[in-house]
């Protein structure tokens, strides 16, 4: 098992396109482990903090993209 963490608590764990980014690199790494060891039949997601799991796409950030960005995000 591995657990990934989203660790943006002052945003609620929104995600944003450095936390994508992110969760796609630990994803793939937890891909890879699971080829190397076929034991590993588990990811658990969590969110930092105490308030929310995730609130989402983080929209603040959304309105700095261009659309072209904006749709490749989305």
């Amino acid at each position: 098992m591995r657990v990934v963490t989203i660790d943006r608590p002052n945003a609620l764990n929104a995600i944003d396109v450095a936390t994508m980014g992110e969760l796609a690199s630990a994803f793939e790494s937890c891909a890879a482990a699971a080829e190397a060891t076929p034991r590993l039949r588990a990811v658990i997601v969590t969110g930092a903090g105490d308030k929310a799991f995730a609130a989402g796409a983080d929209i603040a950030a959304l309105a700095t993209l261009s659309a072209d960005e904006a749709r490749a995000f989305s």
